[in-house]
C-alpha cells in the first residue's frame, strides 16, 4: 500500500511539473533560452511602442545597441508613458572620437543606463505641448530645459527634428545627446 501511494505521489508530482513548464530531460539544449520581455512580443497590428519606433530606423541603430547594451530595451517596451528623446546615428557622431565605443563597454554599463536615462522622461509630451524655459525631469534623476526659437523646439542644445508617437509614449528625434 506505502508503495502503491509513493507510485501515484511521484506521478501527480511528475505532472504537476509537466503542466507547470517545468524543462524535460529530453535532451534539448538548455542554451536555447526564449527570448523574454515586453520587447519581445510580436504583433504587426498595433502601433508600435518607442523601442519598435527606434529599431524601425536606419537613423537610430546606434542608440538601438546602446539600449541593448544597456539592458533598457524591454523598460521601454513597458506601458509607459514615456517621452523619448532619440539621438540620430549623427547625432552620436558630434560626440568626440571613441565616446561611443568607450560607452558601449560592459564595463561602462551603469554609466550607458545613466546616458540614456537622461533622454526618458516618464510622461507623453507632444512638441506643442512645451514651452519655452520649461523645465523637464529625466529618468536619471536629472533635468533637460526645452528652449524655443521660433518655429523650433530644443532640448538643451539639441534640436527636436521629427517626432513619431508610439503606443506608449512620444519619440522626438534629436540632432544632439543629452549629456547629464
Amino acid at each position: 500500500m506505502r508503495a502503491a501511494r509513493t507510485a501515484i505521489h511521484a506521478v501527480v508530482v511528475g505532472l504537476s511539473l509537466v503542466a507547470c513548464g517545468a524543462p524535460a530531460s529530453n535532451g534539448a539544449s538548455a542554451d536555447a533560452a526564449p527570448a523574454v520581455g515586453q520587447a519581445n512580443v510580436q504583433d504587426n497590428e498595433s502601433v508600435k511602442d518607442v523601442v519598435k519606433i527606434a529599431v524601425g530606423s536606419k537613423d537610430h541603430t546606434t542608440l538601438v545597441a546602446a539600449l541593448q547594451a544597456a539592458d533598457l530595451v524591454n523598460s521601454l517596451a513597458n506601458a509607459g508613458p514615456f517621452t523619448v528623446f532619440a539621438p540620430t546615428n549623427a547625432a552620436f557622431d558630434k560626440l568626440p572620437k571613441g565616446t561611443v565605443d568607450d560607452l558601449l563597454k560592459p564595463a561602462n554599463k551603469e554609466k550607458l543606463r545613466l546616458v540614456l536615462q537622461h533622454h526618458v522622461t516618464t510622461s507623453a509630451l507632444d512638441v506643442d505641448q512645451f514651452s519655452d524655459g520649461q523645465v523637464v525631469a529625466m529618468a536619471d534623476g536629472a533635468s533637460a530645459t526645452i528652449h524655443k526659437k521660433g518655429a523650433d523646439t530644443f532640448i538643451n542644445e539639441a534640436k527636436i527634428i521629427a517626432s513619431v508617437r508610439g503606443s506608449n509614449g512620444m519619440v522626438h528625434v534629436i540632432d544632439g545627446v543629452l549629456v547629464p
